[in-house]
């Protein structure tokens, strides 16, 4: 992984440096892996299945954002609406918030 870790506004994001690490002819994507199952989140029914599973409730109160909170912390987790604009930066906090339970990996196309 290649990158810096960036904190703006309140956010933490990682800005990947998409030159150094990629092999000649192929590019990396990143995909989040539940670790106890090794499935890919390739979609917000895999990873709401997921989160519920580990204690995560649904919040409905935006309808632009998928949105889950946990009781016992004061996490909350914000996503884009659209699963095509779930990026690497919301992977990579997914597995902040939800240690031992998700990894993010690189896959080459």
């Amino acid at each position: 992984m290649a990158g810096v870790w960036v904190f703006k506004n309140g956010v933490l994001r990682l800005v990947e440096n998409t030159g150094s690490d990629s092999f000649q002819g192929s590019s990396r994507r990143k995909v989040l892996v539940h670790v106890d199952t090794n499935e890919m989140v390739t979609s917000y029914v895999v990873l709401e299945r997921i989160l519920l599973a580990c204690g995560w409730e649904r919040y409905y109160d935006d309808p632009d954002l998928f949105q889950f909170h946990k009781r016992s912390n004061v996490h909350l987790i914000s996503l884009p609406k659209d699963f095509n604009k779930f990026k690497s930066m919301h992977m990579y906090e997914r597995v902040v918030k939800n240690r031992n339970v998700f990894e993010v990996r690189d896959i080459i196309t």
